[in-house]
This record gives C-alpha cells, sequence and structure tokens, in this order.
C-alpha cells in the first residue's frame, strides 16, 4: 500500500480546519480532539467555492460535521452528506495516522 503524506498531526489546530492541495486535489482536513482527524474535499457544491476547511466545526444531533462558511449548509465529517438538502454530498477521504503524521492511501487518489 502506498501513502501519500499530508501533514504532522499537529499541523491541524483542535476543533479546526485546513486546506491541503494533494495531486491538484483540495481537501478539508479537520482534527476534532476525541474523535480523529477527517478529511472532506474542500469543494462545497451548493456554494460552488473551495471554502469547507474554512468552516465552522461541530455536530448536529450528534453527527459531527462543518459548517460551509458561504450558505451555511452542514456535511457530515463521517460520509460527507448534506444534512439540510438529501442528495447532495461530498467525497470522504480515508485518513491513517501513524506516528503523529497524517496520511491517504495513493490509491484513494485515482478513483
Amino acid at each position: 500500500m502506498s501513502l501519500v503524506r499530508l501533514c504532522h498531526v499537529g499541523d491541524i489546530p483542535e476543533h479546526s480546519g485546513v486546506a491541503a492541495l494533494v495531486a491538484g486535489r483540495q481537501l478539508a482536513l479537520f482534527n476534532l480532539p476525541g474523535l480523529g482527524f477527517f478529511a472532506l474535499d474542500n469543494w462545497d457544491p451548493i456554494g460552488r467555492a473551495q471554502v469547507l476547511a474554512r468552516g465552522i466545526v461541530g455536530d448536529l444531533k450528534g453527527e459531527p460535521c462543518v459548517a460551509s462558511p458561504l450558505y451555511k449548509h452542514h456535511y457530515s465529517l463521517k460520509d460527507g452528506r448534506c444534512l439540510e438538502q438529501e442528495g447532495v454530498r461530498v467525497r470522504v477521504w480515508p485518513l491513517i495516522t501513524q506516528q503523529d503524521q497524517l496520511w491517504l492511501e495513493a490509491a484513494s487518489l485515482k478513483e
């Protein structure tokens, strides 16, 4: 299995997100203490902009999510679905944490 190193876990502030450019694709990486790290596409399909990394993280009815900074739609950090509009979702990227580094499986970038 080939991995792509994304960053050190300390590079993502707690309860926040950062954007990462990986193989020409923008990802939004989030750090929720106690729940772990999450990666979504940075693209907000409703706002039509690369902004999700700048959204506010929290939870709605126990579902960890990010609120887009544009129209405040919430996207699940677990499965990427929009919690307000059925059928709208962003891609979720599986992360691997090893030795305080975040990694992404290289094969997932080819899908």
